[in-house]
């Protein structure tokens, strides 16, 4: 009888240390205006799933290149199209890709200082030209929305008339350069400019000149917690991300 109870015991006390053993210490990398988002979003899988995920957040082009020189992961979050390249390459599991959100490009200035008109092409070019400064994210740091910033200005023939008042920021938030009065007026995705107290959200690009950026998951090729990592992707398209899209300016589905 002793013997059995000491084995009834030792199951017993297997079963519930088995959620802490099978727990998964998870390596998620985003890219530029999803870290926000995905932070938010982590404590609810955290505790449904026991698992731990750890995030890192640089642009897609700086990703690129990391992952490309060898770097482990177990979930990226880029692009759609970056999620190809690195399926292609080996480094995302084939039929992984999981398109998530998308989110637009918008225009702030400093909390309190007046909105300029934004509402047409016309005026969006006017505003521009009437600022001081202009910040955007430096487009050789392989941000989505400073390449097409960038080629935005030179579409609308107004480049080399800003390129002399241009502030561009390395990575990270417009916002920060907008919020220290470093630049009058900042262009970057929505999603950034929301959280920031300091700024003022003027509106979206019209809807001419939008672009969104579309962001994507993968799971990487070499992860060992191919379950948790699906998992983790489903807790990104869910109804409480589906819900904390719209509040951070961002549409779900991302199609």
């Amino acid at each position: 009888m002793r013997y059995k109870m000491l084995l009834l015991a030792g199951a017993v006390g297997a079963i519930l240390c088995a959620p802490a053993s099978q727990a998964a210490e998870l390596k998620l990398l985003t890219a530029g205006a999803f870290k926000s988002t995905v932070v938010a979003l982590l404590p609810e899988y955290e505790k449904a799933s026991g698992n731990k995920v750890s995030v890192e957040n640089d642009t897609v082009g700086a990703l690129m290149k990391r992952i490309e020189a060898g770097e482990n992961f177990d979930v990226v979050v880029m692009t759609p199209e970056t999620v190809d390249q690195l399926t292609g390459k080996g480094k995302v599991a084939s039929g992984s890709r999981t398109n998530i959100a998308r989110v637009g490009v918008g225009v702030m200035v400093k909390e309190g200082a007046a909105k300029p008109d934004i509402s047409t092409v016309d005026a969006f070019k006017k505003a521009v030209l009437d600022a001081k400064s202009v910040s955007f994210i430096d487009p050789a740091s392989g941000g989505s929305s400073g390449i097409y910033v960038e080629k935005l200005l030179e579409r609308l023939g107004i480049a080399d008339q800003v390129k002399p008042k241009e502030k561009l920021k390395q990575g990270g938030y417009v916002a920060d350069y907008i919020e220290s009065g470093q630049a009058e007026l900042g262009i970057h995705q929505i999603s950034e400019i929301l959280p920031h107290a300091g700024v003022t959200l003027v509106g979206p690009l019209p809807k001419e000149i939008q672009n969104y950026t579309v962001y994507a998951a993968g799971i990487g090729a070499g992860t060992q917690h191919g379950d948790a990592a699906k998992g983790l992707i489903a807790s990104l398209t869910g109804p409480s991300a589906q819900a904390l899209f719209k509040t951070k300016g961002m549409e779900p589905g991302g199609n």
